[in-house]
């Protein structure tokens, strides 16, 4: 995936629409709900900052990926769950306001995470290359393009509920036609490389959505988490924000390097058909009684 316009300029724009319409459904009490769920919101975020790069490095070395492709891997891995978790969650009947929660507090926490992965992977996969690290002022530039949007979109809500509920659905639909435009470009100019790419990573990327969503689910169910709260956790551990990965791969101050976005790209297209599946099969195995919170 070549660095162009499409990716450069629109990719952030899409980027900060979508935060911007997760804002929208947001409150304070996303923020402090953990106290709700404790159990719940501890095993996601542990399972999400502690055991995925984990699992992801071992992949990795298990593939032998080439040293960019490698460390792609572990930004994708590092990047916090994505908005699309929300609408899988909901369509399998999980419980969607923990989606929020952890999508919120997940997306401040990979302000520090993010990076410290990024360069372990950097320092050992790319030791004595010329590669660029990822500098805590650097990366605050990108992440204002996440959190800024967001409370832009938290303030509407605030000081305009109505017109928030209003709004909200526009902007869904317009985020999703945004990034779907600038996938599509960037697809489009790299239609003779696209091959390659799914033949390099399509296989890995595919494995770890499946390992993260079953993770995501099983982990917090051994630790007596109630269904509907793991089915959330699951989704939201299993679908990165493959976006947010793409547009730190690819700025010209961060990584800037085409090599490590494709797998970011790759799985943005993959991870879809194992979601889908599961959100299916969640959906027709719902289990009727409501478990008990904890």
């Amino acid at each position: 995936m070549s660095s162009s316009t499409a990716t450069t300029v629109f990719l952030p724009i899409a980027l900060a629409v979508i935060m911007f319409g997760l804002g929208l459904s947001l409150t304070a009490a996303d923020f402090t709900r953990v106290v709700r769920y404790p159990r719940a919101t501890v095993i996601a975020l542990a399972c999400q900052v502690l055991l995925l790069p984990a699992i992801c490095l071992g992949l990795v070395l298990l593939f032998d990926l080439d040293p960019p492709l490698a460390v792609g891997m572990m930004l994708l891995a590092a990047a916090p769950g994505g908005t699309t978790a929300n609408l899988f969650s909901h369509l399998a009947h999980g419980d969607v306001a923990l989606n929020i929660t952890l999508t919120a507090i997940n997306s401040i926490l990979a302000v520090v995470t993010l990076p410290i992965v990024v360069n372990l992977a950097l320092q050992g996969f790319m030791a004595g290359e010329d590669a660029i690290g990822l500098q805590p002022d650097k990366l605050l530039q990108v992440f204002a393009i996440v959190l800024i949007p967001v409370g832009i979109g938290m303030l509407v809500r605030r000081r305009a509920p109505g017109f928030a509920d209003r709004l909200n659905k526009p902007v869904r639909i317009a985020s999703v036609v945004v990034l779907v435009s600038v996938i599509a470009v960037a697809v489009f100019q790299e239609r003779g490389n696209v091959g390659g790419y799914i033949e390099s990573v399509g296989l890995l990327a595919l494995l770890f959505c499946v390992l993260s969503l079953t993770i995501g689910y099983f982990v917090p169910r051994a630790f007596h988490v109630p269904r509907g709260q793991a089915v959330a956790s699951s989704f939201e551990i299993g679908i990165h924000n493959s976006t947010l990965a793409i547009t730190i791969a690819l700025s010209p101050a961060l990584l800037d390097s085409s090599e490590m976005a494709i797998p970011a790209a790759v799985y943005g297209i993959t991870m879809f058909l194992p979601a889908g599946v599961l959100a299916y099969l969640m959906n027709k195995r719902r289990e009727p009684a409501v478990e008990k919170v904890s």
